[in-house]
């Protein structure tokens, strides 16, 4: 019989053989064989041999899990068919209509996955079918979003951008209900709550202000001439009264409020514009790329 031939740098079976590793070990390396189809790669990083490796997979196929994996099997599978018939740009995993708030056991996750989707639906979702789940990173995408998505973030964030980057640039975008479970015994997430939380909370605001800044420094004006007439109006209403204006200083802070309001109107005009322009580009290039991918 021909001996199995093993990845170069890696333990053969024989090596490890009757080696007991920690529970945490095992989780690690089944976690990273679910995002990989390299098990050479997992065998280096862990130190583990492959023949162990192939036993912990098959044991873990046997448990629910495995029914777990072939319904996300056949899930990537209709998000693809979904793409490659040119029925959607990009295709979204949704786990929040399906297990997530069952399965997900990290505190604040949910709520901070509905105060999310809700910020997306109510600046970009009006007239769109709901977004059901941003937070996910199990996407399907075409030619066409690949070409055209500016890869900004550096961190957790970039899945909001995706999503954001798809409903202002009007893509095709399909949602497909995918199961979740929690992450296994012993495993860590390396996704920070509150700070990764705040940093997918600025993402929103900042590509508002980008995407759609008529309407962004329109509400920034807004709230400046509401405080401008709030210091306006006793001070007017005294001047009436008395012919007199003791509170200069509040007269002029008020002014100056206002004058704020008139160049916040001003730069989201600008602004609207140059947005308009970069958008007309991009239809341009698009069409350009469609072209080229025939």
């Amino acid at each position: 019989m021909a001996e199995r031939r093993y990845c170069k740098n890696t333990v053969p079976g024989r090596q490890g053989r009757g080696k007991k590793y920690p529970a945490k070990v095992r989780a690690e390396v089944v976690m990273a064989m679910i995002g990989t189809n390299s098990i050479c790669a997992v065998a280096r990083k862990y130190g583990v041999p492959e023949s162990t490796i192939r036993s912990w997979v098959a044991e873990e196929a046997k448990k629910p899990d495995g029914e777990f994996a072939k319904a996300r099997a056949e899930a990537a599978r209709e998000m693809a068919e979904l793409v490659l018939s040119h029925r959607a740009d990009m295709v979204i995993g949704d786990r929040l209509s399906s297990t997530y708030f069952e399965e997900n056991k990290r505190p604040f996750h949910n709520s901070g996955n509905v105060l999310v989707r809700r910020f997306i639906n109510l600046f970009w979702g009006r007239g769109r079918e709901e977004i059901r789940d941003v937070m996910t990173g199990y996407r399907a995408f075409s030619p066409l979003f690949v070409k055209t998505f500016p890869i900004l973030s550096e961190g957790f964030e970039i899945e909001t951008e995706m999503t954001i980057h798809a409903l202002d640039k009007n893509l095709l975008l399909m949602q497909v209900p995918v199961s979740y479970r929690d992450r296994p015994a012993g495993s860590v997430s390396k996704l920070h709550t509150f700070r990764d939380g705040a940093r997918v909370l600025k993402t929103i605001f900042m590509l508002y202000k980008d995407y759609r800044p008529l309407r962004f420094f329109l509400a920034a004006a807004l709230v400046l001439t509401l405080i401008s007439l709030l210091l306006f109006l006793p001070v007017f209403h005294e001047y009436l009264a008395t012919g007199l204006v003791p509170k200069m200083p509040t007269l002029v802070t008020s002014g100056f409020f206002m004058v704020a309001a008139v160049i916040s109107t001003g730069i989201g005009l600008v602004l609207d514009t140059e947005v308009k322009n970069a958008r007309k580009n991009l239809e341009i290039q698009m069409n350009v790329i469609r072209m080229l991918m025939k």
